[in-house]
């Protein structure tokens, strides 16, 4: 009798074959090696052409526009063919060059590991000086830049905020939104108390996972604080979820006074939005991607504006973190890297740039972008435009820690003390400040991280890198 199950590690196997040959099967004539081919119908001149890989589908027919434009107008012979693969884009990546199909230029789903791998061409060695001279200050390393060569570019970037329902702060006589988590506690209770009888709660966060943690989190703790971002001390070059305790402390008090929404343990981000979109939530924490989705996915006609994440006590000791990977690397492998220069140049010109970010596809985090850029014409973006206490944070060796981890993450023992009273704060944070020393130490050992201690490191200098 034949064995009716299937491990997984097969099916990751049949997977990737799959992908192998729906990659052949695209890759006739059109490969990144492939020969140039001649222009049909034309006077026989060579086309170049070069294969552009992208996960992003937002923007997918806005880009699909500037590369046909591209592929009309550009002098130099070069034709871009761009792919929009979503769904297990680190895979495909993977499997591409395996099979040395890969893509000239393409976005950077893993920086790390895609460097590692040989995936990326050193861009300083390809784009000139001046060229790269529009980056000065924003080629951080470790998410850019690696080991003194700049790998990748930043474009946009999420920003984090406070996102409020106006007329429910107003009725509960409050006229500006909230700026330390003491403030946020009590708005929270008194916007409950004058609504809860039509289903009305001043606070929510998506805990069914633990973003809902981090995302308000990762915004007011590292704008408290000079020193760390994700629970990394860039001082010492350790782990201290110290950070934390405020924040941790105010959602367990918003808890503790029935001011967050019933259910939040299991709620999602969606229908969070759509409760907010209802005008049953009076504030929570997301990025800037929420106005686009009351315009399109949970249109609302509640008013609503977006504010600086509180702090403890409404200092801003650090910045805000705009969560703002590489955009595009090239291929190390591509034998059309002169051409994948030339797009990439293109991609990066202010009239494309700006025009993006004037249609609401996303929020650059470079200067010379939003100087010339107009007003956004998406309603609500106003507010999570780059100001002085947004930035760009060094990596931190959080996720590659979280590998070697023994017990519970650090996300999920938040969450546990937020919505119940099992824990100890203190001790728990000092549990985890042991528990991720001792991962951190392992994943050193072992070569899976080259971050260190920087003493001079100052949070405070990132404070207007990216805007005003």
């Amino acid at each position: 009798m034949k064995n009716r199950f299937v491990t997984k590690s097969t099916l990751s196997v049949c997977y990737l074959l799959v992908i192998a040959l729906m990659l052949a099967a695209c890759s006739t004539n059109n490969g990144p090696n492939a020969k140039p081919e001649a222009e049909e119908g034309g006077s026989g001149a060579a086309k170049t052409k070069i294969a552009y890989w992208t996960m992003d589908r937002h923007d997918m027919d806005y880009m699909q526009q500037q590369v046909d434009t591209y592929n009309a107008t550009n002098t130099d012979n070069i034709e871009v063919e761009m792919k929009v693969m979503a769904d297990n884009y680190n895979q495909a990546v993977e499997v591409a060059f395996a099979s040395n199909q890969a893509p000239d230029i393409f976005k950077s789903g893993d920086f790390q590991t895609y460097v590692n791998k040989g995936y990326f061409a050193p861009l300083d060695t390809l784009l000139s000086k001046e060229f790269l001279a529009k980056f000065d200050g924003l080629l951080v390393e470790n998410i850019y830049a690696m080991d003194g060569h700049v790998y990748t570019l930043p474009n946009t970037g999420q920003f984090w905020r406070l996102l409020y329902n106006v007329d429910l702060l107003e009725k509960a006589g409050y006229t500006e939104p909230p700026k330390t988590l003491d403030e946020m506690v009590e708005y929270a209770k008194k916007i409950t108390e004058v609504g809860k009888s039509e289903g009305i709660y001043g606070f929510a966060s998506n805990f069914k996972n633990g973003s809902g943690f981090t995302r308000p989190a990762y915004a007011s703790g590292s704008l408290g604080s000079d020193t760390s971002h994700e629970g990394f001390n860039y001082q010492t070059g350790e782990f201290d979820f110290g950070m934390f305790r405020d924040i941790a402390e105010a959602l367990h008090q918003i808890k503790k006074d029935g001011s967050m929404i019933p259910g939040a343990e299991s709620l999602d981000i969606d229908p969070l939005r759509a409760q907010f979109a209802q005008g049953k939530i009076g504030m929570y924490v997301n990025h800037s991607s929420e106005p686009a989705v009351y315009t399109s996915q949970f249109p609302t006609d509640i008013r609503w504006a977006s504010t600086i994440v509180p702090t403890k006590d409404g200092q801003i000791n650090g910045v805000t973190w705009v969560n703002a990977a590489g955009y595009l690397g090239i291929s190390a492998k591509s034998d059309k890297q002169e051409a994948a220069v030339k797009f990439l140049e293109f991609l990066y010109s202010t009239e494309l740039r700006s025009e993006y970010q004037e249609k609401g596809l996303g929020i650059s985090v470079l200067p010379f972008v939003n100087e010339a850029a107009g007003k956004p014409e998406l309603p609500g973006i106003d507010g999570f435009l780059p100001t002085k206490y947004d930035g760009i944070y060094p990596a931190t060796p959080l996720s590659i820690t979280e590998t070697k981890l023994e017990g519970k993450k650090m996300s999920d023992v938040f969450i546990e003390y937020i919505l119940t009273d099992n824990q100890e704060l203190d001790a728990a944070i000092s549990d985890l400040n042991v528990r991720y020393g001792k991962a951190l130490a392992a994943a050193r050992a072992e070569g899976l991280t080259n971050i260190k201690a920087d003493p001079a490191f100052s949070a405070k200098s990132l404070q207007g890198s990216l805007g005003e």
